[in-house]
């Protein structure tokens, strides 16, 4: 009886250690969902925790996201695969505990990640990569088009802002049969919407909605990658 006793209490230690820096890290919800009620839904935590690092490692989480990009495009009257794409790039500070791909943007004066993201043109994620900060935009493309290319095969235009401009139109061009527009502003001195471009921006503001976005919390990319697919899973399903 005594063994019992002592390996339920070691179990206890476990899940009070668990509970306490899921709270710190916010792991699941948008404003964080008390770790208590999860508990008694799981039975452990660790197996919630266990889930989500199962998932994101066998690509569970991004088929689910690729299959939910299909079905609200199919109820917005679209066909099921984009042909038209946007990229562009966000940069987000760093805390204490990341580890990855530190870098300094030096326009923005940001230091952390840099999220390359290609939406379709309802603002839904066709791919996400993670890089350094420092690096630009044009030197980042090719990797999240690639990305982009494994799942969305029919895409052939992607709008782009001025960072993306010179060589690299002809590079997309020739590397992925991909047509680059770069959408330029006409008045530099003044406030003005630019067409297609509006819809990327809306993303990324999607996206810091959900607070374990608002900066970069993750020692993996990957880590970095799930979460922003949870965050875009979580807005199509409330469009059901």
């Amino acid at each position: 009886m005594g063994n019992y006793i002592k390996v339920f209490r070691h179990r206890e230690k476990q899940k009070i250690s668990v509970t306490r820096n899921c709270k710190r890290h916010n792991v699941f919800g948008k404003n964080g969902v008390s770790m208590e009620n999860v508990t008694w839904r799981f039975s452990f935590m660790e197996i919630s925790i266990l889930l989500f690092f199962t998932w994101k490692k066998n690509g569970i989480l991004e088929t689910i996201h690729q299959c939910l990009v299909e079905k609200v495009r199919e109820s917005s009257g679209k066909k099921s695969e984009p042909t038209v794409g946007i990229i562009d790039a966000q940069s987000v500070k760093n805390t204490l505990v990341s580890a990855e791909n530190k870098g300094f943007d030096a326009g923005k004066k940001i230091k952390g990640i840099k999220r390359h993201i290609i939406v379709d043109t309802l603002g839904l994620i066709l791919a996400v990569v993670i890089q350094n900060a420092s690096m630009q935009d044009r030197d980042g493309a090719q990797s999240v088009i690639r990305q982009m290319k494994e799942n969305w095969i029919r895409v052939i235009k992607i709008f782009a802002d001025g960072g993306y401009a010179g060589k690299l139109i002809i590079i997309i061009k020739q590397a992925f049969n991909i047509e680059l527009e770069i959408i330029k502003r006409s008045e530099l001195n003044s406030f003005k919407i630019l067409p297609k471009r509006w819809i990327v921006e809306r993303t990324f503001a999607w996206i810091d909605t959900n607070r374990r976005n608002s900066k970069n919390y993750e020692r993996l990319n990957n880590t970095s990658v799930a979460m922003v697919h949870l965050a875009a899973i979580r807005i199509m399903l409330n469009r059901f």
